[in-house]
């Protein structure tokens, strides 16, 4: 009998139902869902808006390829241009993070003609052999060694992205706010220093918005925060709300030709249904204004409790740094009070709810933070 290839520690809990911020197992335990499956759940789970388009895109018809005309590619361009705030950028569609950084990579070297690309310590998303090559994780070894066209600089800084920003370089790329590289947010000072250097140079600025995106940060691009404009932004997680879904929205400084890209089931119709649906329930429940507000309750709550190295993040992506590892808190968090949370390497604690969390849910997590950090501290 064949077995799944075990490379993913998985706890002995299995989801059979979920609505909002919350799901059962199939004992009928309740369980609050604090983390969304790597910020995958940006509109909450089961949503009946969400639900219902895709029962009747799936009852119409759910799939074909990219080789003929799909109205609903062209309808989801446009609300993602309309709700971001980049309305003249347009979309490629694929299917992951992975896949997104790849083709955003592939699109720049294209455009200048270079291969070099610039990144910064555990910058960005990829799990395909170029962008595991940009990663930075040890863990990782790629087929092929990409490393030779990647430099690594240091995440922040200002006076080594100066200097380490050539008219060598292909493609700068970083995450707004890094995720698995721990919640850190990029200083206005720095995306505006990459976003010169890049003029100057004529490199490609990236912005890897897989986890920090779609509304995540109160604004539907973190990078926004900063008053810059990225050549390319990828896209993949809250997208779908759990339909596998990525894109690239690209600068109108690229020009498009047939075979510059191509993919299989990028912008297939269950895809792109899912797509819009979020964007229209985003727009409609003024999810991003939500995020916002809980994203500071949340931070205001964890500040009163207190016992924590550094609280970072902004709106619904939190991560909160401790002096210790997080592991047994995280277990307690799940076990005894029934909340999914999030890591981010050995320290920190990371928070990747729905877009619509509530108070309630934020209080029952605060709650059992500070009676499992009073309990740390006795």
């Amino acid at each position: 009998m064949s077995h799944l290839f075990d490379v993913y520690p998985l706890y002995d809990i299995e989801p059979v139902k979920a609505r909002g911020s919350y799901l059962w197992d199939r004992h009928g335990t309740k369980y609050t869902d604090l983390y969304g499956g790597h910020a995958v759940i940006s509109v909450g789970h089961a949503h009946p808006y969400y639900v219902d388009m895709l029962t009747r895109q799936l009852n119409a018809i759910s799939f074909y390829s990219n080789s003929v005309k799909i109205p609903l590619q062209e309808e989801l361009a446009g609300k993602l241009g309309e709700l971001s705030g980049y309305p003249d950028y347009k979309l490629f569609l694929c299917n992951s993070g992975a896949e997104a950084n790849e083709n955003a990579l592939k699109l720049a070297s294209f455009h200048n003609g270079r291969t070099k690309v610039v990144a910064f310590k555990k910058a960005f998303h990829g799990r395909t052999a170029g962008a595991v090559a940009a990663t930075d994780n040890p863990s990782i070894v790629a087929p092929i060694n990409y490393n030779k066209h990647v430099t690594f600089l240091p995440f922040n800084d200002v006076e080594a992205a100066e200097n380490g920003i050539s008219e060598e370089v292909s493609a700068v790329i970083v995450e707004g706010i890094q995720g698995v590289g721990g919640i850190h947010v990029c200083t206005d000072e720095f995306l505006q220093t990459l976003r010169r250097k890049c003029d100057e140079t004529g490199a490609v600025l990236i912005l890897d918005s897989v986890q920090c995106g779609y509304g995540r940060t109160g604004k539907f691009f973190s990078h926004q925060f900063s008053g810059i404009h990225p050549d390319l932004m990828t896209m993949a997680k809250g997208m779908g709300n759990g339909f596998p879904i990525g894109g690239v929205l690209i600068s109108p400084k690229f020009k498009a030709s047939y075979g510059l890209l191509g993919t299989t089931f990028g912008g297939n119709h269950l895809a792109c249904a899912a797509g819009v649906a979020v964007l229209d329930i985003m727009k409609n429940e003024n999810l991003m204004d939500n995020a916002a507000r809980m994203g500071e309750y949340f931070m205001d709550g964890i500040r009163q409790i207190g016992g924590y190295r550094e609280l970072r993040g902004r709106g619904l992506m939190i991560g909160i740094e401790y002096d210790f590892p997080v592991k047994d808190l995280r277990n307690k968090l799940l076990y005894e009070h029934k909340l999914f949370t999030g890591v981010a390497g050995a320290n920190t604690l990371r928070l990747l709810p729905s877009l619509a969390l509530g108070k309630e849910e934020a209080d029952a997590f605060l709650e059992a933070l500070e009676m499992e950090i009073t309990a740390l501290s006795k």
